[in-house]
Order: C-alpha cells, then sequence, then structure tokens
C-alpha cells in the first residue's frame, strides 16, 4: 500500500504546485513519452490516499483503452484493455469528463481489476480538446476520495496530457531526422553501389529499419506473364532463426495479394494478414505471426516492375505520414530497380550506361520529404516560442522551455542539411578533390574494364589538388574518355590515368592524361573529333566527345589530343586549381 501523505498538505497549493511541476518537468527531462509516463503516475498517487493507480492511453491500432504503466495492480492483469465506455475508465475516455465512484459496490459501471478496492476515481488526459487517455486512482477505503480530490486529479491530468503530447511531438520529429538520415544515406549507398543484388539488399535492409518492421520485400512483376516474384528481403532476427519460409517460386496474379497493389497503382494497407482471409494468398511469407502489412507499387515507365512491402507482427495502422514515407521509398526502389536492369545491361549496351541519369532523382525526393517536415516544424515553432512569457524569470520551466528550444533549431539544421543535398546539379559547382572525382568514376567503370578485359593502371592524385566545378559533369568527361579509350582496345589492353601539376601565367593547373593502347584516331577525323554527331564507329553518336569538350570548357579547362597513333592515344584535360 502507498504511503498515504496527510490531508492537510494534500490540499496545500504549494504542494500542488510541486506535483505540477515535477510532471511538466519530464518534458525535459524524460527521455522519451513511454518512459515518462511512469514518472507521471508515481507523482499523480503520491498526493493522494490511493492504493493502486493505472495511466491508459488509446490506441491508434485497437481503438481500446490499454494500460501502459501501473502501480499496485495484480501482476497477471496481463493485457488488460477496455473499449470506451465500458467500465469507468472507459466512461471518462468516451464522454471526455472525470468521475468520483465513493463505493463501487453501489456503480453498476464498475469493472474490477484488483480485488478489495472501494473507491476509484478517474479523469481524461486530453490535448486540444481530444482525449489521449485516462488516470485511474483506487483506495481500498469507501470515500477515500472526494469532489476536491477529483479536481486536483484533473488539474493534474490536464497537465501530463500537455507533457505526453509534447514528448510524442518531439519523439515524432527525432524520427523524421532518422529517416531523412537513412534516406539521404541510402540514396549514397544507391550512388556507390554497383552489383544489383547488393542496391537492393541495402534497399529491404532501410525498408525494415525505417518502419521498425519485422520484414521487408521486394517483388518483381512480370506484365507479361503476370506473375510475382521474390527478389529481395530483410527479416528480423527472431524470424531469420524461425527459419522464415518466403514462397521463391512465381507466383500468378490470381493466387497473388500483392497484385492488388499492382491493380490500384496505390499503397494499400492490410490488417489481419494472419487470418482466414488471406490464406489462399501464394505470396504471403509462411509465418502467421504476421498480422499488418503495407505494400507499394513500383511504376518504372509508367509500367508496373515490382512491389515494395513490410510487414509488422502485431496490428498496426499505418498513419498517413508513414504511407508518406514509404510511397517515397518506393520510389527509392524503383530508382534502384532500374539500375539494377541498367547495370545487368551494361555488358552489352554502352549507350546505356551513358544515359543512366535516374540517380539524380535521389535528392530531389529527399528534399521533397524535408519540405514538408519543415512547415510543422515551422508551426510548432512559431506556437513554442511565446510560451515562456507564461514563466516568470526564476521558474524552472523556463530553462526547460530554453532546451527544448534549442532541440527545435538542431532539427531545423537537419531539415536545411536534407535540403541543400537534394538542390540540382547546377547548384553543386564546389571545391571538390580531384582524387575524389576520379576515385568515384572508375569504381562505375570497374565492370566495363573487367569485361573488356583491359588493365587499369591508376595513381590517386594528391588529395591537395582541388578544381572548382560540378562533380557529376567532371565525372561524365572522364566516363567519355575512358569509354572511347575501351572502344579502342577490342581485344584488351591497358588504360593508365596520370595527373600532374604545373604552373602557367594564369595560376597552377592539373593535367589528367587518359592513356590506352588502343589502334589510334582514325587519320581522316582527327582534325574534327570534338564536332558534333561525328563519331568512327558505326554505332557511335558522336556527341562524347562533343559534350566532354563543352563542360571543360565551361570549368575554364581544356581538351585536348596530346598523342595519337597505332599504338595508342593520350587524352588530356587540363583544368585550373584553386589555391589554399
Amino acid at each position: 500500500m502507498a504511503d498515504s501523505p496527510d490531508q492537510s498538505s494534500i490540499r496545500d497549493p504549494q504542494s500542488d504546485a510541486a506535483v505540477l511541476y515535477r510532471i511538466a518537468s519530464l518534458a525535459a527531462s524524460a527521455g522519451d513519452a513511454k518512459s515518462a509516463q511512469g514518472g507521471i503516475l508515481a507523482a499523480i498517487i503520491a498526493a493522494f490516499p490511493a492504493d493502486s493507480g493505472s495511466l491508459s492511453l488509446l490506441s491508434a491500432d485497437s481503438g481500446n483503452l490499454e494500460i501502459c504503466v501501473e502501480q499496485g495492480l495484480p501482476p497477471n492483469l496481463g493485457d488488460f484493455a477496455l473499449r470506451p465506455g465500458r467500465g469507468v475508465t472507459g466512461w471518462v475516455a468516451l464522454h471526455g469528463k472525470p468521475l468520483l465512484v465513493t463505493d463501487v459496490a453501489a456503480e453498476p459501471r464498475y469493472i474490477s481489476a484488483r480485488q478489495g478496492v472501494r473507491c476509484e476515481m478517474a479523469a481524461p488526459l486530453m490535448v486540444a480538446g481530444l482525449i489521449i487517455g485516462v488516470v485511474n486512482l483506487d483506495a481500498d477505503r469507501v470515500g477515500a476520495f472526494d469532489e476536491a480530490a477529483l479536481a486536483r486529479l484533473r488539474r493534474f491530468a490536464t497537465e501530463a496530457g500537455i507533457v505526453l503530447h509534447r514528448l510524442w511531438q518531439f519523439e515524432r520529429l527525432r524520427t523524421n531526422s532518422t529517416q531523412l538520415t537513412t534516406l539521404v544515406e541510402l540514396g549514397h549507398a544507391l550512388v556507390a553501389q554497383l552489383a544489383s543484388e547488393e542496391l537492393l539488399s541495402t534497399l529491404t535492409q532501410s525498408g525494415r529499419a525505417l518502419f521498425n518492421a519485422r520484414l521487408c520485400l521486394l517483388h518483381d512483376y512480370d506484365s507479361t506473364r503476370r506473375e510475382l516474384r521474390l527478389h529481395a528481403s530483410s527479416a528480423a532476427d527472431d524470424l531469420s532463426a524461425a527459419d522464415l519460409t518466403l514462397p521463391q517460386q512465381a507466383v500468378p496474379a490470381g493466387q497473388s495479394l500483392l497484385t492488388a497493389v499492382i491493380r490500384s497503382g496505390k499503397s494499400t494497407e492490410f490488417q489481419n494478414i494472419d487470418g482466414p482471409g488471406y490464406n489462399e494468398a501464394a505470396d504471403l511469407p509462411r509465418d502467421r505471426t504476421l498480422c499488418s502489412a503495407l505494400a507499394a507499387p513500383l511504376i518504372l515507365e509508367g509500367a508496373p516492375a515490382g512491389v515494395l512491402s513490410v510487414f509488422h507482427g502485431k496490428p498496426h495502422r499505418f498513419s498517413d505520414d508513414e504511407k508518406r514515407l514509404f510511397t517515397a521509398l518506393a520510389s527509392f526502389a524503383t530508382v534502384a530497380l532500374q539500375n539494377a536492369r541498367l547495370y545487368a545491361r551494361v555488358f552489352q549496351s554502352e549507350e546505356m550506361l551513358r544515359k543512366n541519369e535516374t540517380l539524380t532523382t535521389l535528392g530531389l525526393l529527399a528534399a521533397e520529404i524535408a519540405h514538408e517536415i519543415r512547415n510543422p516544424l515551422t508551426v510548432i515553432k512559431l506556437l513554442h516560442g511565446p510560451l515562456g512569457a507564461d514563466f516568470a524569470t526564476d521558474d524552472p520551466r523556463r530553462r526547460d522551455l530554453q532546451v527544448i528550444t534549442e532541440k527545435i533549431e538542431q532539427l531545423e539544421a537537419i531539415v536545411a542539411r536534407v535540403l541543400s543535398f537534394g538542390r540540382a546539379p547546377t547548384a553543386l559547382h564546389s571545391r571538390w578533390a580531384l582524387a575524389e572525382i576520379l576515385d568515384d568514376t572508375l569504381v562505375l567503370l570497374r565492370a566495363k574494364l573487367a569485361q573488356a578485359g583491359v588493365q587499369l593502371n591508376y595513381t590517386a592524385p594528391a588529395r591537395s589538388l582541388l578544381v572548382d566545378g560540378n562533380k557529376g559533369q567532371l565525372q561524365q568527361v572522364v566516363l567519355n574518355l575512358a569509354l572511347n579509350s575501351l572502344q579502342a582496345m577490342p581485344h584488351g589492353g591497358e588504360l593508365s590515368v596520370h595527373c600532374s601539376e604545373e604552373g602557367k601565367s594564369r595560376g597552377r593547373v592539373v593535367q589528367l592524361d587518359l592513356t590506352d593502347t588502343g589502334t589510334g584516331i582514325p587519320e581522316a577525323i582527327r582534325p574534327r573529333i570534338f564536332e558534333s554527331f561525328l563519331s568512327g564507329r558505326a554505332d557511335g553518336t558522336g556527341l562524347g566527345l562533343a559534350i566532354a569538350q563543352r563542360i571543360v570548357k565551361d570549368h575554364h579547362g581544356e581538351l585536348s589530343v596530346r598523342h595519337t597513333g597505332p599504338r595508342g592515344t593520350t587524352m588530356r584535360v587540363t583544368l585550373p586549381l584553386l589555391t589554399g
């Protein structure tokens, strides 16, 4: 039985103020809303002659009132939940009004959760007129609580609702910032990784982490055969340990649950997939501990290309924010799936590699999500700012508000960085180490070099060689020159990449030489190799060198033929170096 404070101290306004401050301080001191719930209940129970109590919240998934934290109740209570309207607590949740029952024996609405209870009172947790939960106190003596005690409980519950709502807001902002960071990292991974299986594996792992799901699947869709086939997956440790069975064979559209997503063309939520109504779905995992799922179609060039889905192990209703985020992730998956197909064709078609610019949309996706987050964040900041005026200068809560303001500003900085990442390529003209540009470009070429039987001789330049330019455009120059060299060595050879520094009248420059052991440039077209639509190959477009020269000139540099002949060609790119 909890210690019963003296009745005079219970009704002391200063004592009430201490309880209110203890509850309010949890907004800054508690790590999250869940840990604050125990502190809130402990502070309230200590202010009354209560023998037990609970804090219950309305579940967004089930709609029931579920006990989140309790004190003095039986340990075998289990998942005790009430529908709004049932019992004293349910009545308060339904009507949003506090209720006092001085003698539970005379109250027909009373539902017992513990033997020995004789008196009960409950007050709603409300925010902006919305009921989010109920605080309930029990006593083993008839008449232990009176109307004055009920009024005090209502004041404490109001403050508790504000604190929980504020912590939920910050948890949501922290989650959003984490999700944005994950999206940015995923974008970098999609740019850096070449192997298609690595791309899709990274994406399903990120999808499972973003939604705290037990399983994430990516299916390919064959529109000709109208069937789905599992391509990549990521499962939680408990599912992996249980040897989760995933259908590997192609599933006809008529036996597939996920085909409904392709038909609708929209993200679709599935509830109770462990029930009998889903037994005929051949594409579902053979694990009936999975309860809820969210799936989105992957639309590539206007046609369905696959389905991305996440699964939860308990009933879960996906919010609108989660659905929007999942749609963005599906866009990433579409990009990854497209890149997987393009990389599969790189051994057959150079043109596909040159035209692959889809990854530039990743930054725009991240920027769009960041923009949507910045608007509510601005509103929170504007509404939160004037709150400090309500507290005296020496009030500790004023310092709490300062801490909260600092955290809002940190979140604003994160959003600003993501928006900067998502700017168009023309805005990315900045300082780059030449070594970084070359390293990343040669990674893209490694598969082509291996297929062509060409050995690469490359020594990375010093990191101090800095140029001012657009990284993607400079990579395109090196990529075009290297692919031309590979075309000149159909039976294999060597490609050397060498950098040297030189001082000129207008300042220091770096000279990047690409030397191959190919057949050289045909003599008939040597004087005009930088003209558009001029090519020495039947399958060439004649645009590669013309575009490369224009890009180099835009960077105040020069592209030239250093040497060419039957034993090979050397192309030189000269760029001005930055000082300092």
